[in-house]
C-alpha cells in the first residue's frame, strides 16, 4: 500500500476555526424537466460536512449521490434551498463567479479520471496547479506525483499507465490545486480490489491534512472506514452517522 506523506494546503488555503464547516446544504432540492413530467433528484437534503472529515455517501443508482457531488462543486444548481462551500454561498452565483470558485475552492476526482491523453502524467497534474493559480507549476506536480507513488512515471502518457496509475495522476492533479475539498465520484469503481484499496488509503489520509473528502460509491465496504457514512434513497437523505457496526482500518477491507 502507497504511504502518502501529508501535503500542506499553500497559505490561502489555511481555515480559520470559524472555518471549519466547509459545506453546508440547507433544504436543498433538485428537479428536472424530463419531456411533460419532472424528475426529483434531491428532496430537502440539509446537512453540513467538516474540515478533516472522509465522508462517503451511499446509494443505488438514481438515488440522488452524484446529483449532491455535482451541487456541493458547483457544477450543478439546486431548484431550491441554499448551498454554501468553503465560506461561500453559491446559490445565485453567475456562470463566471461559480467557475471562478471551482477553481480555488473545491478539486474532483472522476471515475473515468479525465485525464488529457496528449499530456504526460506531469502535464496533467500541472494543469491542475495552472488552474488554480498556483505558482511553479511543473515543481507542484512532480512533488504530487512523488506522494502518489509516481515519482518515475513523470513522462509517461495516459495510455502507457495502468489503470490504477492513471487514477493516481488524477488525484495528484486534485492535490495540486491545493483546493480544500475533495469530491470523488466512484473513484474505485472500475479497479482491482489491491489498486482500489490503494487508492482509497490515499484519499484517507488527505482529510488529515485538513481537507473535506467525500467519496460517492455504491461499495459498503468502502464505508466501513468513513468518519460518516451519508445514504441516499431517491433523493432523501435515510441515514447520516458512523459506519455500521463502526469504524475499521483500510486493510480490514474485503470486496
Amino acid at each position: 500500500m502507497v504511504t502518502l506523506p501529508r501535503v500542506d494546503v499553500h497559505a490561502s488555503d489555511a481555515l480559520l476555526p470559524e472555518q471549519r464547516t466547509l459545506v453546508e446544504l440547507e433544504d436543498v432540492g433538485r428537479r428536472y424537466r424530463v419531456g411533460t413530467g419532472e424528475v426529483i433528484a434531491l428532496d430537502g437534503i440539509s446537512l453540513s460536512i467538516a474540515a478533516e472529515d472522509f465522508v462517503v455517501v451511499l446509494g443505488p443508482s438514481g438515488s440522488g449521490k452524484t446529483t449532491l457531488l455535482n451541487i456541493i462543486g458547483a457544477l450543478d444548481s439546486p431548484t431550491s434551498g441554499r448551498v454554501v462551500v468553503a465560506g461561500r454561498d453559491l446559490t445565485g452565483l453567475t456562470r463566471a463567479e461559480l467557475f471562478e470558485f471551482r477553481r480555488h475552492g473545491v478539486s474532483f476526482i472522476f471515475q473515468t479520471f479525465n485525464l488529457f491523453p496528449a499530456l504526460t502524467a506531469l502535464e496533467n497534474v500541472e494543469f491542475g496547479a495552472d488552474v488554480a493559480g498556483r505558482p511553479r507549476a511543473a515543481e507542484v506536480g512532480a512533488e504530487m506525483l512523488e506522494r502518489v507513488g509516481l515519482g518515475n512515471r513523470l513522462r509517461h502518457f495516459p495510455h502507457e499507465l495502468s489503470g490504477g496509475e492513471q487514477q493516481r495522476v488524477a488525484i495528484a492533479r486534485a492535490l495540486a490545486g491545493g483546493n480544500p475539498i475533495l469530491l470523488a465520484d466512484e473513484p474505485t469503481g472500475e479497479l482491482d480490489f489491491k489498486t482500489g484499496v490503494q487508492i482509497l488509503d490515499l484519499l484517507h489520509r488527505q482529510a488529515h491534512t485538513g481537507r473535506a473528502v467525500v467519496v460517492v460509491s455504491h461499495n459498503r465496504e468502502i464505508a466501513r472506514v468513513a468518519d460518516r457514512v451519508i445514504e441516499l434513497s431517491s433523493g432523501h437523505v435515510v441515514r447520516d452517522g458512523e459506519p455500521e457496526g463502526g469504524r475499521v482500518e483500510i486493510s480490514e477491507l474485503r470486496w
